[in-house]
């Protein structure tokens, strides 16, 4: 039973600043929020540009639940700034390297693996799609069923593993994100490429037209230190520059 809570982040880049972004934010944040807050880095990625907006950077955080939030957010805004003391140098620093973002907050289906479970068997992936699947107003559950039910093993046929599968909240029931990681792009390919003569994969999108009124996917990189690729949490000693907190 997955009782984490989520937060979903677009970070739109400045320029050529996007590496140095992603080891900001997991070499320099994320051991701090794991310190500070008990969140946890699910993932940073970059996103392929010919998939997305670009330069754009995915970040993922898992943290204590809904009640947990209570004490995050409390932590986060508590000072008449409404930032965390302790991370204003950490935002001066990032502020050159990007312009903005949208974040959002999100459930995960019970069955949906935390991250510390996928340290140990998420397999390695090459290459990551990241799925934003607009539903019916009630029916965000109900997507996330199907999911389970048969949309895992259409795509497990072709070597996809399902990392993540979430509902948003607080925009009734109406949106879902799922992550599947991907072992190479050949798989990916052989996927796209099948997508109007493999008789399943055209029956899993006609089920999910009950619910479903449009989806649109991007495709991700995980960053040097996420904890896809280092198979745990980022730490201090994983810097590659002196930071000051």
């Amino acid at each position: 039973m997955n009782d984490k809570l989520y937060i979903h982040e677009f970070i739109d880049i400045l320029g050529q600043n996007r590496a140095r972004y992603m080891n900001h934010m997991t070499a320099n944040f994320s051991p701090m929020a794991q310190e500070d807050r008990n969140q946890l880095c699910f993932g940073v990625w970059g996103v392929l540009g010919s998939t997305g907006r670009w330069p754009e950077v995915v970040n993922v955080w898992e943290i204590d639940g809904l009640d947990g939030a209570v004490d995050y957010f409390r932590h986060e805004l508590g000072s008449p700034t409404m930032q965390d003391p302790r991370m204003a140098r950490w935002w001066e620093a990032a502020v050159p390297m990007r312009s903005g973002g949208n974040d959002r907050l999100l459930a995960p289906a019970p069955w949906t693996r935390t991250i510390t479970v996928l340290f140990t068997d998420a397999a390695p992936a090459e290459i990551y799609a990241h799925d934003r699947i607009a539903v019916r107003p009630g029916s965000a559950m109900d997507y996330l069923e199907m999911l389970r039910e048969r949309g895992r093993a259409v795509h497990e046929h072709y070597g996809w593993e399902l990392a993540g599968a979430w509902e948003t909240l607080m925009v009734d029931e109406s949106e879902c994100f799922v992550l599947w990681a991907i072992p190479h792009w050949e798989a990916w390919a052989d996927f796209e490429k099948a997508r109007r003569s493999d008789s399943e994969q055209v029956a899993w999108r006609e089920t999910v037209r009950e619910v479903v009124t449009a989806t649109s996917r991007i495709l991700l990189v995980d960053a040097p230190l996420c904890p896809f690729r280092l198979g745990r949490q980022p730490q201090r000693s994983d810097r590659t520059e002196p930071w000051e907190e």
